[in-house]
């Protein structure tokens, strides 16, 4: 009886920091940087933190999903060098490396005839759910 091993490569795109060190050349690290966007989820959160520093609760609770599937996104991101990280306490906050980041989605929404006050607003909600020091504080100032 013989046996298979599968080995599973987890391809990381480091496109902001390794820019000059890379072997690609300039189309597929452009190709890798927006594959790595290239899902809804991570266009949300990068409109959620575009203009706010945002920790892994109050993200969960605007966007509704479980906190290990945010997780994983925000390490594709951070692998990228699309977010970056910052601890207070006991909370992570995650910040867009680069704020040109959130243009280039707002740019695109216009480019595709996509209002882009909804998106626009996503980046200062205060969800009423939220424990996290950010809301918490806008919600005792109501």
């Amino acid at each position: 009886m013989t046996s298979i091993v599968v080995k599973r490569y987890y391809s990381s795109y480091n496109t902001f920091n390794n820019m000059n060190m890379s072997t690609e050349n300039s189309e597929d690290q452009i190709a890798n940087f927006l594959k790595v966007l290239g899902q809804p989820v991570r266009i949300q959160i990068v409109l959620i933190i575009g203009e706010n520093d945002a920790c892994v609760c109050h993200l969960e609770a605007i966007l509704g999903i479980r906190q290990a599937r945010i997780s994983q996104h925000l390490i594709a991101l951070r692998n990228a060098g699309i977010v970056s990280t910052r601890r207070d306490g006991r909370h992570i906050y995650y910040r867009l490396e680069n704020p040109k980041i959130l243009d280039l989605v707002y740019q695109t929404a216009e480019m595709l005839q996509i209002d882009a006050a909804p998106l626009k607003a996503s980046s200062n909600r205060i969800e009423p759910g939220c424990v996290c020091p950010r809301c918490a504080k806008e919600m005792a100032e109501c």
